[in-house]
């Protein structure tokens, strides 16, 4: 691979849009790659190194959005506290982060204050690999948190099916809605589903 080339894949976390070639040659050596395997097309104009993972995409995320936490949609997906598939991955980063993302895979990205971004997180092994994710109790507080983004029924759905679980620790729950300063809500919600 030449240095053009792998600059471009080191800067993007392993991916490459053709946009960024300035070269002819360079488009002629990236059909090479992607003959020879080295290099796997996702989609037009869009390009992966063939070393990355690509059977665990969860993962994949993770490496192109660092220091990126997954959250909401996809933490509830995860923790299966939802039936809702979501079409995106969420990553929560610090609010002064900035972040500029592929097309491809798609990502939602959300800035949260530093209190809202470092409560809960934890590494989980998916398929093989490390993501960071915010704990089972953290997404549940996210659900309550942000009700009025994502819909009442939605935040109801999470709230209910992470009560069925026995690995619930509502402990932990309540001493998070009150450092996010939600609990007077959250325990509304209790009161109707208990």
């Amino acid at each position: 691979m030449n240095d053009t080339l792998k600059k471009i894949f080191d800067a993007n976390n392993g991916y490459l849009e053709t946009r960024h070639l300035k070269k002819r040659s360079d488009f002629y050596k990236l059909k090479m790659l992607v003959q020879s395997g080295d290099v796997v097309l996702i989609k037009r104009g869009l390009y992966r190194l063939a070393s990355l993972a690509g059977n665990n995409e969860l993962a994949e995320v993770c490496k192109i959005v660092q220091p990126g936490v997954i959250c909401m949609f996809s933490a509830w997906y995860f923790y299966q506290l939802t039936t809702f598939a979501p079409s995106f991955y969420d990553l929560a980063i610090p609010s002064k982060m900035k972040r500029v993302l592929p097309n491809y895979p798609p990502i939602n990205l959300y800035y949260w204050n530093e209190k809202q971004y470092s409560l809960g997180q934890i590494l989980v092994d998916h398929e093989g690999e490390t993501v960071k994710i915010f704990d089972l109790d953290k997404s549940v507080c996210d659900a309550i948190k942000f009700k009025n983004k994502i819909g009442e029924e939605l935040s109801i759905e999470v709230l209910k099916n992470y009560l069925k679980r026995k690995d619930r620790n509502i402990d932990k729950l309540l001493k998070y809605s009150h450092q996010l300063r939600i609990e007077n809500t959250l325990n509304e919600k209790l009161k109707l589903l208990i």
